[in-house]
């Protein structure tokens, strides 16, 4: 083959090969055009995807703003609902407020119509005891006589009046001119107030003879009175407003006025029923019927001084100390009943143990061992006083409440009459009562024995339970099985003190001891 020839075959390979080339360039550009509408595809994706985020943020950001203004609003509407709250509350409490003295108007109101009901109708007492007395030589005064030295004279005897009736709890109704009216048993009814009225009259009848006595030494005019004294029902209505006050009405008054109308100067006199209830501490003597319409005659009796047993001097005008004591065990029922009334409604609620009803135990204990041990009537008064003041010291507070109970019993006593010394023999015995026991005398012991003499009754358990519970309350105890130990504990270390205890309770405490021990897990 010539040159010429491979020449053409190699322009034509050549030729081929660059159409080849070409080709595949072709398809590569093909492949780049069609890249590049993938690529701008994708960018016009990118730019619509980009619109929608920016329409989205801006819908955020309006939404944002949205927000924060909601929150805004919230919070305003929060602090607003905050104060709403607040002034309901303040508004609870002003009508809470207001329901309270709301109520309390109404019963202060209830209470002021009843009063005024009660003042209007007057208070029904059953044993009121009446008194009458009338100063004889007044009411004959002639000219000569100097008018007002002798008025100021009444005004003397009346002021000492004043001072006995006083001193013996006798209320003053009026006085009038010569005469002088009183009552025993208002506004504070009690048991004694015959005697106590037929008291005050003695000793204002012996005021006037002893003063009867100077005065003829003076050769100055002399005075008398008549008493006389009738026990009934009245009905009692207050009239004072500064300084309260008492009128009383009834046939009771009617027939006292009737009975010192008819004494004699220097007398007492009493009915028939005064006579019933004072005769067994005063000698009397008969005096005769007093003729009282619709009532038939009443029988009257002269007032001549205290027993022989119960008078100081002999003559019959002073009260003895066995005297003192007889009246002060019948005037306990009235303390009793007081200090009774004042425990049930001031005790805690949570003294299960030391309640009413211990109080009425240990009163009765201390009687009835008191009785065994051989005790004298005061002795006797002195523990039973005792007995009933031992716990109200849990009033004030349990812890030392013997303390506490000594300080009532220093307040109230002297109002019945108690003496010093009979006081501060009643707070020793109470001081003996306080844990663990350590009596000096047989007072003391007494007491100590009846506080406990449930630990050897038969209701032994369900009285400790009551204690238990008591104790569970003040938080000073675990639980049952740890009292139940102790239980075992005190009752093995503890002994009575008295034979009379001993006698009653000892054997039967043995046997508590043995009922816990199987109650112990």
């Amino acid at each position: 083959m010539g040159k010429p020839e491979k020449r053409v075959i190699l322009t034509l390979i050549h030729l081929f090969k660059s159409r080849n080339q070409f080709l595949h360039m072709d398809n590569q550009l093909q492949e780049l055009s069609y890249q590049n509408d993938q690529f701008i595809r994708q960018i016009k994706e990118m730019i619509r995807e980009n619109e929608r985020l920016v329409q989205q943020l801006a819908l955020a950001e309006s939404k944002a703003e949205e927000t924060d203004k909601l929150l805004q609003e919230n919070s305003i509407l929060t602090t607003k609902i905050h104060e709403l709250q607040e002034r309901e509350q303040r508004l609870n409490e002003l009508n809470i407020e207001l329901e309270a003295k709301q109520k309390e108007l109404e019963d202060n109101l209830t209470k002021a119509l009843e009063d005024a009901e009660l003042k209007s109708k007057g208070t029904r007492y059953k044993m009121v005891t009446v008194m009458f007395s009338d100063v004889k030589g007044f009411t004959q005064l002639t000219e000569s006589q100097d008018a007002e030295q002798l008025i100021d004279e009444l005004d003397n005897f009346f002021f000492h009046f004043d001072n006995v009736i006083e001193k013996l709890h006798v209320q003053k109704i009026k006085s009038i001119g010569d005469s002088y009216m009183c009552s025993g048993g208002i506004p504070k009814k009690n048991r004694t107030n015959p005697i106590e009225t037929v008291m005050v009259a003695l000793e204002m009848q012996q005021y006037m003879t002893n003063l009867k006595e100077i005065y003829e030494q003076q050769n100055k005019r002399t005075w008398s009175i008549t008493t006389g004294i009738h026990t009934g029902p009245v009905t009692a209505m207050e009239i004072g407003k500064k300084k309260m006050q008492y009128d009383i009405k009834g046939d009771t008054v009617n027939i006292a006025s009737r009975i010192e109308a008819a004494s004699e100067p220097g007398n007492v006199t009493i009915s028939a029923m005064t006579y019933e209830l004072v005769s067994e501490y005063f000698r009397c003597e008969y005096m005769g019927k007093l003729p009282v319409k619709y009532a038939g005659g009443i029988e009257l009796y002269v007032v001549k001084g205290f027993r022989p047993e119960y008078s100081e001097d002999g003559f019959g005008t002073k009260p003895n100390h066995k005297f003192k004591v007889k009246f002060a065990l019948i005037q306990y029922d009235d303390l009793e009943e007081f200090v009774l009334d004042k425990l049930e409604k001031e005790l805690p609620e949570f003294l299960y143990y030391h309640n009413l009803k211990h109080t009425i135990d240990v009163t009765i204990g201390v009687e009835v061992i008191g009785k065994g041990e051989g005790i004298t009537d005061e002795e006797l008064l002195l523990l039973k006083t005792a007995a009933l003041f031992h716990d109200a010291g849990h009033i004030i507070e349990s812890k030392n409440h013997e303390y506490h109970g000594t300080t009532i019993v220093r307040d109230i006593l002297p109002r019945y009459l108690y003496t010093p010394e009979q006081i501060e023999t009643i707070c020793e015995i109470i001081m003996a009562t306080k844990l663990p026991p350590d009596p000096k005398n047989k007072l003391e012991r007494i007491i100590c024995d009846a506080d406990l003499d449930y630990l050897g009754r038969r209701d032994f358990i369900p009285v400790s339970d009551t204690l238990f519970r008591e104790l569970k309350a003040q938080n000073l105890v675990g639980s049952l099985n740890d009292w139940n130990k102790l239980q075992i504990k005190f009752l093995t270390n503890h002994q009575y003190f008295t034979d009379t205890a001993n006698k009653l309770r000892e054997v039967s405490k043995q046997k508590q001891v043995e009922r816990i021990k199987v109650l112990i897990v």
